[in-house]
């Protein structure tokens, strides 16, 4: 459930736009403001109630129109109240949306903010120390793909099916796809697509950069109600969710065990100490691509103990990088 900031977040937003309509003499019905937001007739009402009991404003129910309106001129928004520290983590939660820019969704969300910061009372200053206090980035940092992030998008907005062009990793030449979009999400710094894919009569995932020519196409479909994104990735250390059942067992030695610690790695994780300071990291995975490459990252520093398929895949790495490296550059 969402905490109670971000409830507050967008229902400022929302009686921002009330008080808009309202100020420019358009009559503002609940039920078809609600529906044009996509939230509940109660929701509206509670914001209104909210903005004439609250903030004093001049609001009245017309019976004749069923509407609301105001009956007196109102030249702006009651300002809001902010303490530096609220300053700070504005500043901070803006620098956070990085990963959306060239997206509709960056655009929306830039725009609340000034919205939000046009209301204050005052000026808050953030200097040079608090704007260098925080900072986000991320080692490889995928590239945007905007044009087929917002076409589909659309599409998800409109349930329509997609086509578009697709190079998978190491492959010469692209492939025509044909989808239902179910899913957009960030993750390992890209973004994804996760769609029902018609061909092959499965739900695959597509990282936007390796998409070309995406078009909507005029058939409709309706997402299955008991898809869920979460479930989907709950086997999955990144993006492969995989169709196994894999019981993972990595030993760390005690030089990173508290890096290892310090970290969520999967909602599965399961971790024990050993007397020496090593560390017995435990997942269970739906596929063994992800996690091979994980434990590859950490070196010597780290070494499989089950499953047998994963323990024959790290030899087989392991000699091959060990066979690159002996010969002769």
């Amino acid at each position: 459930m969402p905490d109670s900031g971000f409830r507050s977040r967008f229902s400022v937003e929302r009686m921002m736009r009330l008080h808009d309509l309202l100020r420019e003499g358009r009559p503002v019905n609940c039920t078809r403001f609600a529906a044009e937001l996509d939230v509940s007739r109660k929701t509206i009402q509670r914001d209104i109630d909210h903005m004439r009991d609250r903030l004093g404003l001049p609001i009245e129910y017309d019976r004749a129109a069923h509407s609301y309106v105001y009956t007196a001129p109102v030249e702006a928004f009651p300002t809001l109240q902010m303490s530096e520290g609220d300053a700070v983590a504005l500043f901070v939660a803006e620098r956070a949306l990085e990963p959306l820019r060239g997206t509709p969704l960056f655009d929306r969300l830039q725009s609340t903010f000034e919205r939000l910061t046009s209301s204050l009372q005052g000026t808050v200053e953030l200097t040079a120390e608090d704007q260098d206090a925080v900072s986000f980035a991320q080692s490889g940092e995928g590239r945007t793909n905007t044009d087929a992030f917002n076409r589909l998008q659309q599409a998800q907005r409109e349930q329509r099916e997609v086509t578009f062009s697709y190079k998978k990793p190491g492959a010469k030449r692209t492939e025509s796809r044909s989808v239902r979009p179910y899913h957009l999400t960030h993750r390992d710094n890209l973004w994804y697509l996760v769609a029902f894919d018609l061909a092959r009569e499965d739900i695959r995932t597509f990282a936007l950069p390796r998409m070309s020519n995406v078009k909507l196409t005029r058939h409709k479909f309706t997402r299955p109600a008991d898809f869920s994104p979460s479930a989907f990735f709950a086997n999955a250390l990144g993006v492969v969710e995989g169709r196994g059942n894999y019981a993972i067992a990595i030993r760390f030695n005690a030089s990173v065990a508290e890096r290892i610690e310090e970290r969520i790695w999967h909602e599965s994780q399961q971790t024990k100490r050993r007397r020496n300071g090593s560390i017995d990291l435990h997942l269970r995975l739906g596929s063994l691509v992800e996690i091979e490459r994980w434990v590859l990252s950490w070196g010597a520093d780290a070494k499989v103990l089950a499953p047998p398929e994963l323990c024959d895949r790290m030899r087989k790495s392991t000699r091959a990088m060990a066979k690159c490296y002996s010969a002769s550059i």
